[in-house]
């Protein structure tokens, strides 16, 4: 069940929300972003990125499964499981080392097939019919 349901009505709501939990993840946090296309999770990651200091373009890691990023305090990995064909996959991606040495935003988590440890986070985005988004916060120790 999650612990509050929160409306994000424009980006900047996606933002806010991306501050409050910045300021907080550590070397071994496991977030999991879940939700259908279109609902939120690459933005949310992009803006925890910004607000940790990674400057530039962060592109969607759809394609590179993961991409990596060194921040001042922490190191940073965004993991897009969307296009994983099995979840013996994973074992390839390098999500342990990743724990090891930092934190891991993890979208389509469901692909693991359950090889995943429980998350320290979840996420969970959604549409509503009017095309209003929300997001589900569930897991947090913050």
């Amino acid at each position: 069940m999650p612990l509050e349901i929160l409306p994000l009505p424009d980006l900047e709501a996606t933002r806010a929300l991306a501050r409050r939990f910045a300021g907080e993840l550590k070397i071994g946090d496991l977030v999991f972003l879940e939700g259908p296309l279109g609902a939120g999770k690459t933005e949310f990651a992009r803006a925890l990125l910004k607000e940790l200091g990674v400057e530039g373009d962060i592109p969607s890691p759809t394609y590179t499964l993961v991409q990596t990023y060194e921040t001042s305090r922490l190191i940073v990995s965004h993991f897009d499981l969307y296009r994983l064909k099995a979840p013996d996959e994973l074992d390839e991606l390098g999500w342990e080392d990743a724990l090891a040495e930092g934190a891991a935003l993890i979208e389509w988590p469901e692909k693991a097939g359950g090889r995943l440890p429980l998350p320290t986070l979840s996420l969970t985005f959604g549409l509503e019919e009017e095309g209003r988004r929300f997001c589900s916060v569930g897991g947090s120790p913050y």
